[in-house]
């Protein structure tokens, strides 16, 4: 029973996800968000907001990544839950597992380079470089 009420939640996720709202037409981010079911839409975040899922997590990156989990069966919705409750977080992401980074790299790329200065390509520009 335990394993068909959890197919059943994934499946709905995924139903949701297809279904997702246009661009804009998400929900409100705040510590009103309870679970990953309250994530309906795209989190919209109050003006102010500087965490880095706030910043790069973009309509087309929802639209893509709503209701997929990674290889660990982690769902994407739950990776940003945190962020989307704690508006005043400073990454507001979380990797569920290793593989998360390769399913999820179009944003957890950007948060990484942002957060290391660091490109993905590994060509490393200094701020001592003066070339």
């Amino acid at each position: 029973m335990y394993d068909g009420v959890k197919a059943m939640m994934a499946e709905e996720l995924a139903l949701r996800a297809k279904e997702a709202p246009a661009a804009g037409a998400g929900v409100k981010a705040g510590a009103h968000l309870k679970s990953i079911a309250d994530l309906t839409g795209l989190p919209e975040f109050p003006a102010g907001c500087k965490s880095s899922l706030c910043r790069f997590l973009t309509p087309e990156v929802y639209k893509e990544y709503a209701g997929k989990k990674d290889q660990a069966g982690v769902p994407f919705e739950l990776m940003i839950l945190s962020g989307a409750q704690n508006v005043d977080s400073g990454i507001g992401v979380y990797a569920g597992s290793h593989d998360s980074y390769a399913t999820f790299e179009k944003l957890f790329d950007k948060v990484i380079e942002d957060y290391h200065k660091h490109p993905k390509d590994g060509k490393h520009v200094s701020n001592m470089d003066h070339t």
